[in-house]
């Protein structure tokens, strides 16, 4: 916890880090909390400043301590605050006894010595999904247990498809998905929208083509992230895709898709509401890798931690606390609320059992990948920058997909 280099390093580490783009975080502020001087009161930090005091998500934090014997004191901050928060209160050994956080950052805030490894809080992890729990790993160790997962897949308009003669059913690789496209463009409609913005939303949304060619992100300049860059620049030369992808954000993607023109668009299950509203009949196709099979797409979420604290003594309630806030049915009304896929498969059955239509996403979840796994840590937003920049070089026309991603690699070494 004293070792300045390591600190100055995660530092540094960190305000690169922060800046990812946690898919279904809400924005927001809050202040700062201090534990109280008794020790019947317990600190929590989390990055949901929407829920005020008497929701849902408050209920259950409250619920929680008191089941545990304690007072919960609980802050709600920004993602990126948060992170900024977290990492100044270790170093002024004033952490949280609980943080709850996007699940990039934990490796970044491990490597920094801030949280406590699930061998010295006791958290069990032994039912969560290997996929999802990979996100909050770093150096064979793990720190924390994810409170839910929401990943990327394709939302399509049934009416746009039809129209166009597709069966989506034929659609399950990426030489029907561009048929389908091509189809769509004969019959006078538009083919699909997504983000390729110069900002983590952009490597966000590139990921699921990059891993579904079979590429590495140490390899950014290998045949199949080739393959995969050179697949959004065709559609775009082929007016399969719009050049608004350049600047769209998710948000702004969406919103070309709820027009109603677009045969699919590339977001996540923090739309689902908002597909409910569109007024017109949709579906939802995880996205397909080059070959066949589901691709691995990002997981977007939060991880449940354990920080450090000089009193040790604090672990065993703050892992009482933490035990519950992920226990199968509290996980399953909290993730419920978040729009998020539990990362356990009891509680995903539960989902699906109550709402069919969360069936796609938890297969898409099942496949999901963590961008931080492989042990990239911190090493992945440098990864990442490099990633939306070759995407952008190359859809932009200012180089071809093999020179953008030869360029990035080399960058990223």
């Amino acid at each position: 916890m004293h070792s300045s280099p390591r600190r100055l390093l995660a530092v540094a580490a960190l305000s690169t880090a922060v800046a990812l783009v946690g898919t279904a975080c809400s924005s927001g502020s809050g202040s700062t909390s201090t534990k109280g001087a008794d020790s019947g009161t317990y600190t929590v930090w989390d990055p949901y400043p929407q829920f005020a005091g008497g929701s849902a998500w408050t209920k259950l934090l409250d619920k929680c301590g008191t089941q545990a014997g304690v007072k919960i004191k609980r802050t709600g901050f920004d993602t990126s605050d948060l992170a900024n928060k977290t990492l100044l209160a270790a170093q002024q050994g004033n952490s949280p006894d609980v943080l709850i956080v996007d699940n990039p950052v934990v490796s970044t805030l491990a490597e920094a010595g801030v949280l406590t490894t699930t061998d010295d809080n006791k958290l069990d992890t032994s039912k969560v999904d290997p996929n999802l729990l990979a996100a909050g790993q770093s150096g064979g160790k793990t720190y924390g247990t994810p409170i839910g997962a929401n990943t990327l897949a394709l939302y399509y308009n049934k009416k746009v498809l039809k129209e166009a003669a597709v069966d989506i059913a034929s659609v399950k690789d990426w030489t029907s998905l561009t048929a389908a496209l091509e189809k769509v463009k004969k019959a006078g409609k538009k083919g699909v929208t997504f983000s390729a913005i110069g900002t983590e939303e952009g490597s966000f949304q590139f990921l699921p083509w990059f891993w579904g060619a079979g590429a590495k992100l140490t390899e950014l300049d290998s045949a199949q992230g080739v393959s995969a860059l050179s697949l959004w620049k065709d559609w775009l030369k082929k007016g399969y895709a719009p050049n608004s992808v350049l600047n769209n954000t998710q948000t702004t993607s969406w919103q070309e898709f709820a027009t109603g023109d677009y045969a699919f668009a590339e977001n996540g299950t923090w739309q689902l509401a908002n597909a409910d509203k569109a007024g017109f009949d949709y579906g939802v196709l995880p996205i397909p890798a080059a070959s066949g099979g589901t691709a691995a797409a990002p997981t977007g979420g939060e991880f449940v931690t354990i920080p450090v604290q000089s009193d040790t003594g604090r672990y065993a309630t703050s892992g009482k606390l933490a035990a519950c806030l992920t226990s199968t049915q509290n996980l399953y009304d909290t993730d419920t609320t978040l729009s998020y896929v539990a990362p356990t498969s009891e509680v995903q059955a539960k989902q699906v059992a109550a709402n069919a239509k969360l069936k796609p996403w938890v297969d898409a979840v099942k496949s999901a990948k963590g961008r931080t796994s492989d042990d990239l840590g911190t090493k992945y937003p440098k990864i990442s920058e490099q990633m939306w920049k070759a995407v952008q070089s190359a859809l932009s026309g200012s180089k071809s997909p093999k020179d953008a991603l030869a360029a990035a690699q080399s960058a990223a070494k």
